[in-house]
């Protein structure tokens, strides 16, 4: 018989579950210097996303024939998590790319780290978690916070082209839809099964769908190429979403996001430090937004969680 332990400490979980967002927006915060250095080996722009998730998948394969329960999955999760979930993965590969080429890097980070506010909004009717006016307010600093660090670090125009307004928004919902399934997902399938579900959806979307776009994906020319990708994949995809199923695990969907946000943040100092690029005074403002913005979501929701519920008043009808 299965020990199961002793009973989780709710405080302990939640800063557990915060701790896990933090470090899948860091994980997600090296994508762009890594990329910098796939782009400058000649890699194929609306490839990388590709091999990124099929290197993740064709890993996921090679564990799944000593664990065959990785392939165990009823008709609800193969339908709503592979499928749906994959066509989120590979909507965002490919709506991101088309944000960069025509918003630039500040101007597609900006509009995708709207999705806290769209995880605020939509976890309500979605998964019937609260929606308080902190979460909201909190989710909508960091959003600014983002914004002033991204533009005050890249320098990027604000009157973007539609084609990347509508690429940034479309990456924002997709990101959004991913973190709504994941809260819903992850409990009943485990983290690595939605994982790589969603991976394996994404990987079979894109394979069908850029080729007949007139992109085929063309794989890297160098081994330093492959090197680089092989890290997008094992940290920007493994490593960061394995860490963000940990923390919608432990805390709803709306502080995940909120959490993860720090991504922008660590970006921009990877820049600043490995790639020379500077902030203005409006990005260290921002900087500081979003991690003000992520610790005060923390503080304020881990008093509520340690707050216990008040005892039924006597003769009052205790409701579960």
């Amino acid at each position: 018989m299965m020990h199961t332990g002793p009973a989780r400490d709710p405080a302990r979980s939640r800063l557990a579950g915060y701790l896990f967002a933090l470090a899948a927006g860091s994980f997600w915060g090296t994508t762009g210097t890594l990329s910098t250095a796939l782009y400058a080996e000649g890699a194929q722009l609306t490839a990388v996303g590709f091999w990124r998730i099929l290197l993740a998948t064709l890993g996921f394969l090679v564990y799944g024939v000593a664990r065959r329960d990785l392939f165990r999955v009823d008709r609800l999760g193969w339908l709503l998590v592979a499928g749906v979930g994959g066509l989120l993965v590979a909507i965002f590969e490919v709506s991101y790319q088309y944000a960069i080429a025509g918003a630039g890097v500040a101007g597609a980070a900006t509009l995708l780290y709207t999705a806290p506010v769209l995880v605020a909004l939509l976890a309500k009717p979605l998964l019937g978690e609260a929606i308080t006016a902190l979460r909201v307010f909190l989710a909508t600093v960091v959003m600014v916070g983002v914004a002033l660090t991204v533009t005050g670090g890249q320098g990027a125009p604000l009157d973007a082209p539609l084609v990347g307004v509508i690429g940034g928004l479309l990456a924002a919902l997709s990101y959004a839809g991913t973190t709504l399934l994941a809260r819903w997902a992850v409990p009943r399938y485990g983290a690595v099964r939605v994982l790589f579900l969603e991976l394996a959806g994404g990987s079979l979307l894109l394979g069908v769908f850029l080729p007949l776009s007139g992109r085929a994906p063309i794989p890297p020319a160098s081994v330093p190429a492959w090197v680089y990708v092989a890290g997008l994949g094992v940290g920007s995809v493994l490593l960061a979403n394995f860490c963000f199923f940990a923390a919608v695990r432990r805390i709803e969907a709306a502080p995940t996001a909120v959490a993860a946000s720090i991504e922008p943040v660590v970006s921009a100092l990877l820049g600043l430090l490995l790639l020379a690029q500077t902030l203005t005074l409006l990005g260290w403002v921002g900087l500081f937004l979003v991690v003000g913005g992520v610790a005060g979501g923390y503080v304020k929701e881990a008093r509520v969680a340690a707050t216990p519920a008040p005892a039924p008043r006597r003769g009052a009808l205790a409701l579960e």
